[in-house]
């Protein structure tokens, strides 16, 4: 079960955006799997997918097609199934779901955006799902957030959603997101799959702008297992039903908008680590003192990926040692003798030395609460960063060892 995390019951809707599903039995009988979002005409769109070299078909696809500035009208949604390294039977699959999808909306394939996420190196099975294309679509519905939040879902335990709304001087501005995701997270990329929608009229510069900026700030801060997927794709839509002059990246509104999609995109990947494969522990890296924010992420990620300190949090083990070890092995070059350590508001070590107050049972009581944070002060700079990611625990080695069975 995710850590401290509950799925929402309901999400408000978001003027322009219709959701529907459907059961394709992609991967298993009986399960809504297929996910339809369709955009009122005008929508802006932007994205960022994986950088993984074996980038899924449907990544490649939505590069091509968003890079065209083709006028984006749906988008198409499987779990179940990645369609990566599928070579070119993957991308026509892809194109023949999309057209699918076109052809019951009735706008051209190339305005249809198709995501995949599930098992890598199988085909679609193109048939059942564009057979239940137009059921989707028929199922089409403003308030469909919470349907779709779930047909996404693979190995999720909890579905994964979030909302706000903010006042701007053309009126009320809702943003609302869905994102899917447990394991084979890590960044460098956007999420696993994540969808956020709002009805405010942000140009297309505003969009592209706001999603890079609330994606470096968020899905790119979080860790569960140092694996980046070949299907990564994270996606902002901005249907400008809310007033009537286009809100550009220098405006005063920009700045509320932007930061409501922030906000939504942070607690959707907080929500993706709490619910990371066997997690039992939620934990927040703060590195500060660093001569760069670069420098300061770079030594907050060789933290957090280390199976040493995952395993030893899971076992609520102080083990700082470990810890220390990740810093050293960073590649950021740092003096020893500057650097400070605490467990939350345990001070471990002062300046590269064990603490003389320090003693184990304070250490052992904060790690094992299911949230806490390792902050470290690298006495070097001022720059700092922080990041999310989650524990090791014998649930995590069991869920992927059982993935395709």
């Amino acid at each position: 079960m995710a850590v401290a995390y509950q799925a929402p019951e309901s999400l408000p809707a978001v003027a322009g955006v219709r959701l529907g599903v459907a059961e394709a039995a992609i991967k298993k009988p009986g399960r809504r799997d297929l996910l339809v979002i369709e955009l009122a005409p005008g929508t802006r769109v932007a994205g960022v997918f994986t950088q993984n070299s074996f980038a899924a078909a449907p990544v490649l696809l939505c590069r091509e097609v968003l890079a065209s500035g083709t006028a984006v009208r749906a988008l198409v949604v499987n779990s179940g199934n990645a369609n990566a390294a599928t070579g070119q039977g993957g991308l026509d699959d892809a194109r023949a779901v999309s057209a699918a999808v076109a052809a019951a909306i009735g706008c051209e394939a190339g305005q249809v955006l198709p995501f995949s996420t599930g098992v890598i190196g199988q085909r679609l099975p193109v048939e059942r799902m564009v057979a239940a294309a137009p059921k989707a679509v028929a199922d089409l519905s403003a308030d469909g957030w919470i349907a779709a939040m779930l047909a996404i879902m693979t190995t999720d335990t909890v579905g994964k959603g979030a909302s706000r709304k903010v006042a701007t001087s053309q009126g009320e501005v809702t943003v609302t997101g869905i994102a899917k995701g447990v394991g084979m997270i890590h960044p460098n990329m956007a999420t696993m799959l994540g969808y956020v929608g709002t009805d405010a009229r942000l140009s297309q510069a505003a969009t592209e702008q706001a999603l890079k900026t609330a994606v470096s700030r968020s899905f790119n801060c979080v860790t569960v297992d140092g694996d980046t997927s070949t299907n990564d794709s994270c996606v902002l839509f901005a249907t400008g039903q809310v007033g009537t002059r286009e809100i550009e990246t220098g405006d005063a509104d920009y700045a509320l908008v932007a930061e409501a999609i922030e906000a939504v995109c942070r607690e959707l990947a907080h929500a993706i680590v709490r619910d990371g494969e066997g997690a039992t522990k939620f934990v927040t890296i703060e590195v500060s003192q660093a001569r760069s924010e670069a420098e300061a992420r770079q030594v907050a990620l060789a933290v957090a990926h280390s199976p040493l300190v995952k395993t030893a949090l899971f076992a609520s083990d102080a083990n700082w040692g470990r810890i220390v070890m990740a810093v050293g092995k960073s590649g950021v070059a740092v003096d020893p003798a500057k650097v400070d350590l605490w467990l939350d508001e345990v001070c471990l070590l002062r300046g590269g030395q064990p603490h003389p107050d320090y003693r184990e049972e304070r250490g052992s009581a904060v790690v094992a609460q299911p949230e806490f944070a390792i902050r470290i002060a690298l006495g070097s700079g001022d720059a700092s960063a922080t990041v999310w990611t989650c524990d090791f625990s014998y649930d995590y080695v069991k869920i992927n060892a059982e993935y395709r069975t």
